[in-house]
């Protein structure tokens, strides 16, 4: 039985919805109908928090998709992590529930403990199993995390296990890196993402794994899909299909948002110590 939920906003006029105000968010910054992010792995040093936090407070929305591993279960279990950012993390997502924003999480791996409450309801966050978006244009999207889709996940746990760890030895590595980058006044450099793109097996893996999102969307009827998982922000067409990857809080600091007539669109976030100004939204794609 799928236990998922499917949200239409209410719209006047063009189809457009109502805005909801939060006095807490920054009058300033560009208000989203829907924010779509995930892998923001709360509970690791690899968290980008901070960041997090910057573009949420001055990024408002009426939808905000929650779409999986939001908190790390299985770094959490070998070893406690949790700076009071993350803390605030969490305080925000609830603030902007109780605020009127319509906030929908759907578990993925590393927070899988939370799939034993689908169907529940936490401090105004829906958990749900996966759901289903319809866009102020009419496109339906099929929201999932993904590692269903993940045959290391599905077939061995204990590789995933492995290929965890790695990763976050990979990640420490990275920010030893990016402390020298930073001192000699180079920008931000992701090295796993470096590897991941020069390793042809991972590339083969990655593109298998969209192939079959994008096919599972198509089979359920939807015009597209958006998922996480991956940690690799992706906005293509694949057979037809919408492939919306919303990328992560880890490495690319990436959110999937759509506007109020419709339009998706891809960004990252640049931070303030990334410019030493203030913190930006670059576009990475639209459709």
């Amino acid at each position: 039985m799928r236990l998922g939920l499917d949200f239409v906003a209410p719209s006047v006029g063009g189809g457009q919805a109502t805005s909801i105000q939060d006095p807490d968010d920054d009058s300033t910054g560009q208000r989203y109908r829907a924010i779509f992010i995930s892998d923001l792995h709360l509970g690791t040093p690899g968290c980008q928090a901070d960041a997090l936090l910057d573009f949420m407070k001055t990024h408002p929305s009426d939808f905000l998709y929650l779409i999986g591993d939001i908190v790390d279960g299985w770094q959490l279990r070998r070893r406690w992590y949790w700076p009071q950012s993350h803390n605030d993390v969490v305080q925000k997502l609830l603030r902007r529930a109780r605020k009127g924003c319509r906030v929908i999480f759907v578990p993925g791996n590393h927070d899988e403990f939370a799939r034993g409450f689908i169907g529940h309801q936490f401090g105004g966050v829906d958990v749900v199993e996966d759901a289903v978006h319809r866009t102020a244009d009419g496109r339906d999207l099929w929201v999932t995390h993904g590692d269903y889709f993940d045959g290391v996940i599905q077939c061995a746990k204990w590789l995933a296990y492995l290929g965890d760890n790695l990763y976050e030895f990979t990640l420490r590595l990275n920010r030893h890196l990016n402390y020298i980058r930073a001192r000699l006044g180079l920008p931000y450099w992701s090295l796993s993402a470096y590897l991941k793109h020069k390793v042809k097996k991972a590339l083969n893996y990655v593109t298998q794994f969209e192939v079959a999102v994008a096919h599972e969307a198509r089979r359920r009827g939807h015009q597209g899909v958006v998922c996480g998982h991956i940690h690799r922000a992706e906005m293509r067409e694949i057979n037809g299909t919408l492939y919306c990857n919303d990328g992560d809080w880890v490495e690319s600091r990436t959110a999937l948002v759509e506007h109020f007539d419709g339009r998706l669109e891809l960004l990252v976030w640049i931070s303030a110590q990334d410019n030493l100004l203030t913190g930006q939204l670059a576009s990475v794609a639209a459709a």
